[in-house]
């Protein structure tokens, strides 16, 4: 098993919140052929790229899962369970709807195994939360995703969750405009084509 070489870059994460990062790991809900997720290498590459996994530590996850096929399957399904439940919770809620019984129980199962492995450090002075222990465990990189989705849950942003409005686009994003008006996932993504599409038909109107 190896990680192909797919450019995440290229989607242009927004890289507001982890759990919010991991939602927008697929262009379309609707349509999860399109995935950028498709093999356990696949989500270990996405860790990389937002800096969750160390490269030594995906190397060590990479020849784990050489060795344990099925489990490291099961590991990728888990995954694609707990984003699209997370996607689903912070959806309805965007639409000031509840979420349903089965996403949030879904999320508060990977977040009990989560906590099993969360403990308090000394850090700096002081104290601090840390992961410990499962350095072979196929699906670590679920505990601080599902830990940072608890965390926007439990927090004030929670009320500023909004859903693209571009056309075909389901990503997640908080709307820290200072009116709250902010309609786009990036500006200079699925703005300017919403710009671009209002001025081609303004132009087809003036012909």
């Amino acid at each position: 098993m190896q990680i192909d070489a797919f450019d995440f870059g290229a989607i242009n994460q927004l890289h507001e919140r982890l759990c919010l990062d991991f939602t927008n790991s697929t262009p379309y809900h609707f349509n999860l052929d399109a995935d950028h997720l498709n093999t356990y290498a696949d989500l270990l590459s996405w860790c990389l790229d937002v800096d969750l996994l160390r490269e030594d530590e995906v190397q060590h996850l990479l020849a784990a899962a050489e060795l344990q096929p099925e489990a490291a399957t099961a590991a990728y399904q888990k995954a694609i369970a707990l984003r699209e439940a997370i996607y689903a919770i912070l959806a309805a809620i965007s639409h000031d709807q509840p979420p349903a019984a089965h996403d949030l129980n879904t999320l508060n199962t990977s977040l009990a195994e989560a906590m099993a492995h969360m403990q308090i450090v000394p850090r700096d002075g002081g104290y601090g939360w840390a992961w410990v222990g499962g350095e072979d465990d196929l699906a670590r990189m679920l505990w601080p995703v599902a830990w940072s989705a608890g965390e926007l849950l439990m927090s004030g942003d929670v009320r500023q969750i909004r859903i693209c409005d571009g056309h075909e686009c389901e990503w997640l994003f908080l709307d820290t405009s200072r009116n709250h008006s902010r309609r786009w996932c990036d500006m200079k993504v699925c703005g300017n084509r919403a710009k671009a599409k209002r001025h081609y038909h303004r132009s087809r109107s003036d012909t």
